[in-house]
């Protein structure tokens, strides 16, 4: 069991939007810090009106990625906004973005300059191509992040074009990367008081997944790693997907000879054993799982101690046995059930996601704003608030 630990205190100002960086900023509110999200006064983040929308009107993956932040809805087009924008980052510990290359330095919110005043800020850059290099303004999404880092030519089966991945990849990359950087840019501050720029590149975080898959192409001049023919991408029996006799489906990753053992007894075929990596094993294998139902293989192997497990739809996971035990599911206070991320308390009940602009008012009033100033400000169309 994991010990909690706090980053009470810390503040984040977090220009991102969509999924690598507000992940990101919902691990560290998660953890106690003090996230302020900036969101442009029209619309705000792309992601937040995306049917379905909760009971609170916003979009559910909105709700869900968003939690426990504080919303300022600011023009950074208008001189006045991008002020703001610059005195929140004066006072704040991490500023997180995900623009492209040079947009921030277009409105004067780039490292460089907010570091004249704040020299201890930890600045997360998060792209597709990376800060510098040939593809630095070059438009993207997942797909191709995962297509440039090598990953997807390694998915699916030999005999087919390379699979879509279920899960964005190369964006929650991004995201563990950054605070990975973020939580060491932060070590190393707390010694020399000095903060750093980090530079996250999605392709490159999604290229770091494949540091075991190209080991030995680059370090022992091996063949390159061939799509589904690798023993951890369908080249071997003994790891991978079979379909049951419902149409389900059985993961099978009995790699040691202890557990293909264990697997062969659980399934009374010890003509098995020895042809663990035979060529013609997994025809055997598949036609053995098409003889029963998921469920009638579960109920044979579970507890065989031959890592074997049945694939469970979306729903089935939510509510199997092993998070409802774990508490992997929060609801938040407006109701909205999301995942719960890894090292927030099991039992939390985190703030709901903001409405655009819900705390503009309050985070102005922080800054000394008087409400003179910012209704002009309202009036003008640099800052949005509720109502």
């Amino acid at each position: 069991m994991t010990t909690g630990f706090r980053l009470d205190g810390l503040k984040v100002v977090d220009f991102t939007r969509l999924l690598p960086g507000p992940y990101a900023t919902l691990v560290l509110a998660d953890l106690g810090a003090k996230v302020i999200k900036i969101e442009a006064p029209k619309g705000g983040d792309y992601i937040r009106w995306m049917p379905p929308l909760t009971s609170s009107k916003v979009g559910s993956a909105f709700a869900a990625l968003n939690s426990g932040k504080r919303s300022v809805a600011l023009d950074l087009k208008a001189p006045k906004g991008r002020q703001i924008a610059a005195d929140l980052c004066a006072s704040a510990d991490v500023v997180i973005e995900s623009f492209r290359p040079g947009v921030m330095a277009r409105l004067g919110l780039d490292y460089e300059t907010l570091r004249a005043t704040n020299p201890s800020l930890v600045y997360c850059a998060i792209s597709g191509y990376g800060q510098d290099g040939p593809l630095r303004e070059r438009p993207g999404h997942d797909l191709n992040y995962l297509a440039l880092s090598g990953a997807l030519g390694l998915a699916g089966p030999a005999d087919g074009p390379p699979a879509l991945p279920p899960i964005q990849v190369a964006d929650i990359s991004g995201s563990l990367w950054s605070l990975v950087g973020i939580l060491g840019a932060l070590y190393q501050r707390s010694a020399t008081g000095e903060g750093a720029f980090l530079d996250v590149s999605m392709t490159e975080g999604a290229m770091g997944f494949l540091q075991a898959a190209f080991a030995t192409m680059l370090g022992g001049g091996a063949a390159p790693p061939q799509r589904g023919n690798e023993t951890l991408t369908g080249g071997q029996a003994c790891y991978g997907v079979y379909e049951t006799k419902d149409g389900g489906h059985y993961a099978l990753a009995a790699l040691e000879p202890k557990f293909w053992l264990a697997f062969c007894n659980a399934v009374e075929r010890p003509d098995l054993i020895a042809r663990q990596f035979s060529n013609d094993t997994a025809g055997a294998v598949a036609s053995l799982f098409r003889e029963r139902t998921r469920d009638e293989w579960q109920a044979i192997l579970d507890g065989a101690n031959a890592c074997a497990e049945p694939v469970l739809t979306p729903d089935e996971t939510v509510h199997h046995p092993l998070h409802q035990a774990r508490g992997n599911i929060v609801t938040d206070q407006d109701g909205v059930a999301r995942l719960r991320t890894l090292f927030q308390a099991r039992n939390a009940s985190p703030e709901a996601a903001p409405p655009l602009g819900g705390h503009t008012r309050e985070v102005l009033l922080e800054l000394g704003v008087s409400e003179s100033a910012i209704a002009e400000l309202i009036a003008a169309g640099v800052v949005v608030t509720p109502g």
